[in-house]
């Protein structure tokens, strides 16, 4: 399943002096699932797609920041 935004939970070495990060999360961009662009994919009005950056709704995503503490 796609989601946009992944996590991994670090090593901690018991040497480290800085407190350990429990998780990291990244975020990666939607055309890495998309594979090829199929014909009759829905389009954006052309100023929505202006101010959005795409002219198709599978391919825009926001990169909204993980806020810390959030659950997975």
């Amino acid at each position: 399943m796609y989601t946009p935004i992944k996590w991994y939970h670090p090593y901690a070495s018991t040497a480290d002096p800085c407190p350990p990060i429990e998780w990291k999360y990244y975020q990666t961009p939607p055309n890495l699932y998309l594979g090829f662009q199929p014909t009759g994919l829905p389009q954006f009005p052309l100023k929505e797609a202006l101010f959005k950056g795409t002219l198709w709704p599978v391919l825009f995503d926001p990169y909204p920041t993980p806020i810390r503490g959030e659950s997975k």
